[in-house]
């Protein structure tokens, strides 16, 4: 879902994506040896979000606020901290922005449990 809105010459954007929820950390990356990657499941999540994002353009380069809300599929204790960082990354991975490093304005609210699948709501505006 995407919205434009007109003010004063500028038109703002926002781009609203329903995700599933993401693996953790510890399940996101692997090590092999001294070197880090990105296990299948990170990448099968990325692939997701990229999925998610295809419909919409890119904000290229421009400052972006991002608002997270989170709806964990269980009652288990989590870091939303944890979560932050493996959504903003496939925000970039699917080239909804460029760097994480753009992102002015950064929030994450845990919503109300949805059993099973659990998902991640996420508003990208310009900032």
């Amino acid at each position: 879902m995407e919205h434009a809105a007109q003010d004063e010459n500028r038109v703002s954007r926002s781009v609203v994506l329903e995700l599933p929820w993401p693996p953790s950390l510890n399940r996101y990356w692997r090590r092999a040896g001294t070197h880090m990657h990105i296990s299948n499941e990170g990448r099968a999540y990325r692939q997701a979000v990229a999925w998610a994002a295809r419909l919409h353009c890119s904000f290229g380069r421009q400052r972006v606020a991002v608002e997270i809300q989170a709806f964990p599929p269980d009652s288990r204790r989590r870091d939303l901290d944890n979560t932050l960082k493996v959504v903003c990354d496939g925000l970039q991975a699917g080239r909804l922005i460029e760097d994480d490093a753009q992102i002015d304005d950064l929030r994450i609210v845990r919503g109300p449990m949805r059993k099973g699948e659990g998902a991640i709501l996420v508003t990208v505006s310009q900032a």
